[in-house]
């Protein structure tokens, strides 16, 4: 008796995965366009992001190029324990998480202030042209925007000319570290937030007039419609952003922070994007540096997780995922 329904649940298990796989077949064949449209966005992202993965291996290895990947003698947490042990860590570490944590809770409110403030613009000839001006910045090369910088607080820039008139002494803005991430991160505010308001200003586009006739009617100011009509829109939008910038909250871009750096001012802007660079590449230690940016993104997964459980607890079960 046992076996015939042992036998009968395994024949319907088996009817039901067959019925699955011809539906799946069945939507294949059905939007098989879509899915050939997709595909080279999945081969882009094995190539680049899965395939590479396989390097990481390096950093459990003492690697020898001439011996290769495989050919490298194991290691095993050699590099990782060399890092965390080394005079260095303490400040690379606490750079890299300041740089980021300022950087993302004094940057992440302004898109949304900006967004805020252009969907009261009515007239749309003005808003593109005010879009414009908060777009441009984005497109400029990081390169031109640190050379900008140096430009504008030498000791001769025009910011020292008013300073000196002030103080009676110019201030050595870039030689000094207290002022490297104050620098850093107002010219990321300045480059970045108009960009990053697109989303939040597409996402206001579609809330409904209505409401704000609504709510005018029943005497609500401009405070109060944007508290309840505008914010609630953007709320998740808003939480997924912060997940994702709270996620790669150690991955801060190499490019500006290393062209920013003086000798004077690595105390402040030697970060572990830099120390990987100069360990790796400068000094050719591949498996130190490759157990370096390991351990970087291990921390970045942990976050992300971390964050988007809370985000999910506060925003009633909206998360990343």
């Amino acid at each position: 008796m046992d076996n015939a329904v042992d036998t009968q649940k395994s024949s319907g298990r088996a009817l039901k995965e067959r019925t699955s796989t011809s539906h799946r077949m069945q939507q294949l064949k059905k939007h098989y366009f879509l899915y050939l449209l997709l595909a080279p966005a999945l081969i882009l992202t094995l190539v680049f992001k899965y395939i590479p993965m396989y390097g990481a291996i390096i950093a459990f290895k003492d690697f020898s190029p001439i011996k290769g990947i495989m050919g490298s003698e194991w290691v095993g947490l050699k590099h990782f324990e060399k890092f965390l042990a080394s005079p260095n860590f303490d400040v690379i570490f606490m750079n890299t998480l300041k740089l980021s944590f300022f950087g993302l809770i004094f940057s992440f409110p302004v898109p949304i202030l900006l967004a805020l403030m252009l969907n009261q613009v009515r007239k749309a000839g003005v808003k593109k042209n005010i879009q414009l001006f908060l777009y441009a910045p984005n497109f400029i090369s990081v390169v031109v925007i640190v050379g900008m910088l140096f430009i504008f607080l030498s000791p001769t820039g025009p910011i020292n000319q008013f300073a000196t008139w002030i103080t009676g002494q110019p201030i050595m803005f870039m030689s000094e570290p207290e002022y490297f991430r104050w620098i850093y991160i107002l010219s990321d505010i300045w480059t970045g937030a108009g960009w990053a308001s697109i989303i939040y200003v597409a996402a206001l586009a579609n809330v409904d007039p209505e409401l704000h006739n609504a709510a005018n009617l029943d005497g609500a100011n401009l405070i109060q419609r944007i508290r309840h009509i505008d914010l609630p829109t953007i709320r998740p939008i808003m939480a997924i952003v912060f997940i994702l910038a709270a996620g790669g909250i150690m991955s801060i871009g190499f490019e500006k922070a290393y062209l920013m750096q003086t000798s004077m001012n690595l105390p402040s802007s030697e970060i572990i994007a830099t120390y990987v660079y100069k360990v790796g590449l400068q000094s050719g230690d591949y498996a130190y540096s490759a157990a370096v940016g390991l351990f970087n993104s291990v921390i970045n997964v942990i976050l992300l997780v971390t964050v988007n459980l809370i985000v999910k607890k506060l925003n009633e079960g909206e998360g990343l995922y």
